[in-house]
């Protein structure tokens, strides 16, 4: 079956920002019903979430492989929206993807992009 990747983003604004308990237990409870239920179906194939965007660090190798790394604390690009964590769904097709990606709490506290996982052969040409 193919797997899809639910990427769940928040404003970037809201990341780091002090949110009260009883906000974040309601939040989380809505995660662990979404893991319970996906799981429970079999379409859960993995998932983590990311530490806030300051803890990241960056690297651009100047002159290609072999070349010098560098290395910036931070993300990539300044953004409106942060990458928080993300499902890997092992599922049928694209419409089953987008039935349980809308179900994640990213969708309505933020928003989830789903994109099809590129897999390869051992020879490491495309498969799908």
């Amino acid at each position: 079956m193919p797997k899809y990747a639910a990427l769940i983003y928040s404003p970037a604004e809201t990341e780091g920002a002090e949110v009260p308990d009883e906000v974040m237990g309601q939040i989380m409870s809505e995660y662990v019903t979404f893991g319970n239920e996906a799981g429970a179906a079999g379409v859960l194939a993995g998932g983590e979430a990311l530490h806030d965007t300051n803890t990241a660090t960056t690297i651009k190798v100047e002159g290609g492989r072999g070349g010098d790394a560098v290395f910036t604390d931070g993300p990539f690009a300044e953004t409106k929206e942060v990458l928080g964590g993300f499902y890997l769904l092992d599922v049928g097709d694209l419409d089953e993807a987008l039935k349980w990606a809308q179900q994640i709490p990213g969708a309505w506290h933020g928003r989830v992009e789903v994109r099809p996982i590129q897999e390869f052969s051992e020879e490491g040409q495309p498969i799908n």
